[in-house]
């Protein structure tokens, strides 16, 4: 038995850990965060005051997209690390980064994101509602892209579905409710993006579902990671959606139009009825795969969760 599994958290309920770790990652990117950003955007404390939900929606939405990414990222690791580190009193790698038995989901995750992006995307443009105009090859904005989407997948991962969902299956055994906490708190961190409108909470909350789906079996980021990574940059950067209501240079330029419940408005696909339609078979089909596959204790790999 190593060291590492002889130490006791100090922090001993996981769902108490969550608790402060929302607080301190809160704190961080209220105290640290936002004024760096803000600095780097020659945002004034009065403008802040003044509308506050408008100026950080608009900090999503500009030339600034790039420090935020960067900002949130610094202060996830950092948050994970420290918690992880310290109050959890194991290693980083524990959070779910071995490859070793996972390298097939971890194809899975990455083909995942743009099979189901562009199932919607087709069923979009056969009802009429989306005309791709133009196309617009840039190479430096297709890798400056990636590299933005590959941190937010990242970091993202590291929080919600690593430390959060990880500490929330140590408390709870139902491993559902589990991942229904983490999903809901996934997408109320995306609250303040630019375009949100109820549909689109509800499809953020499916999307933390899907991405936490394959973690209560196998405690394993790999699929999580990769599939969040392709859905954004086949999203945006690819397809020409906003990213969550983030614009981002496309390789197509995408023409949405009609019914908003259809186009997902402002927002984008992800605001989508068949983003929703899409999520609820897939979460359904994968839910019906995984738990055949890790039914049997022989069919777990080291760190999993029986179903």
């Amino acid at each position: 038995m190593s060291d590492e599994t002889l130490k006791k958290p100090r922090i001993r309920p996981g769902w108490l850990r969550v608790l402060v770790f929302c607080i301190v990652f809160c704190l961080l990117t209220v105290v640290v965060a936002i004024p760096a950003v803000c600095v780097a955007a020659g945002i004034t404390v009065e403008q802040i005051k003044q509308q506050f939900l408008p100026t950080m929606a608009g900090l999503l939405t500009g030339s600034t997209l790039s420090f935020v990414v960067m900002a949130e990222f610094a202060v996830a690791v950092l948050s994970v690390c420290l918690f992880r580190l310290f109050i959890d009193r194991r290693s980083l790698g524990s959070l779910g980064w071995s490859l070793d038995a996972f390298p097939g989901e971890a194809l899975t995750g990455f083909f995942m994101g743009p099979a189901l992006l562009g199932a919607a995307a087709l069923l979009m443009m056969a009802s009429g509602h989306l005309e791709w105009v133009d196309i617009t090859f840039d190479a430096n904005s297709l890798f400056i892209s990636f590299g933005l989407m590959a941190l937010i997948a990242f970091s993202e991962e590291m929080v919600f579905r690593g430390y959060i969902l990880g500490n929330l299956l140590d408390s709870f055994s139902n491993k559902w409710i589990a991942l229904i906490i983490s999903g809901f708190l996934f997408a109320a961190f995306h609250f303040m993006n630019p375009g949100i409108h109820p549909l689109a909470f509800a499809n953020l909350f499916l999307a933390g579902l899907l991405l936490g789906i394959n973690y209560i079996y196998s405690r394993n980021l790999w699929f999580s990671f990769l599939f969040h990574l392709s859905w954004n940059f086949f999203q945006g950067p690819v397809l020409g959606f906003r990213v969550s209501g983030l614009s981002l240079p496309p390789l197509l330029v995408a023409e949405p139009k009609g019914d908003l419940f259809i186009t997902g408005g402002e927002f984008g696909l992800e605001g989508s009825i068949l983003i929703t339609l899409v999520s609820v078979i897939t979460l359904c089909v994968l839910g019906l795969i995984l738990e055949k596959k890790y039914a049997t204790s022989s069919s777990v790999p080291p760190g999993a969760v029986k179903a």
